[in-house]
């Protein structure tokens, strides 16, 4: 059993230990300051009955509405070890799609190393598409590719999100809003 709940200043300190798995990418504070302060419904933690945090989930809104780009967009997504396969991620997933349901987004989209199969595997159990791949997304020893996936949501009644007009591109070419 846990709460989801709203993420607030003082959970920043509590975050080390969810944070020490590799595939988490870790932010400096005021990164996590700028996501709350500017998105802090897409900010929330799963907090077990003793109060240890056994995941989070921080993202946002962005894009153009004219262009149907409005999205939501999972940042990052984390389960601490012990809480995992245990559907957690999927109901702090579900809750980004609903806050992105109800901004009237088009779709929600998240970026994922090619070589996490696990998470590449649930986020297409959960509906998603692998939209495109983006070359050297992450850094490190050596780069590595990502997975820009997608799922559509309901203003996207022709599924137009999905569809990519190139299949491969670098960093570079990112769209951002």
């Amino acid at each position: 059993m846990c709460t989801i709940r709203p993420f607030v200043c003082s959970d920043l300190l509590r975050l080390s230990a969810v944070n020490l798995d590799p595939l988490t990418e870790t932010y400096g504070l005021s990164f996590y300051l700028q996501y709350l302060t500017h998105w802090p419904e897409y900010f929330q933690i799963a907090e077990a009955p003793d109060g240890s945090i056994m995941g989070y989930i921080m993202g946002k809104a962005e894009g153009s509405v004219q262009q149907e780009q409005w999205h939501g967009h999972v940042t990052a997504v984390t389960v601490s070890p012990e809480y995992r396969r245990t559907g957690l991620a999927s109901r702090l997933m579900g809750s980004l799609e609903k806050i992105s349901e109800r901004k009237r987004a088009f779709f929600v989209d998240l970026f994922v190393r090619m070589s996490n199969t696990v998470a590449v595997d649930m986020y297409k159990q959960l509906g998603y598409h692998v939209y495109r791949t983006v070359l050297e997304y992450y850094t490190g020893d050596p780069d590595e590719d990502a997975y820009d996936m997608r799922k559509p949501l309901a203003r996207d009644t022709e599924r137009k999100s999905i569809v990519a007009a190139k299949n491969v591109i670098t960093p570079e070419e990112l769209e951002h809003a």
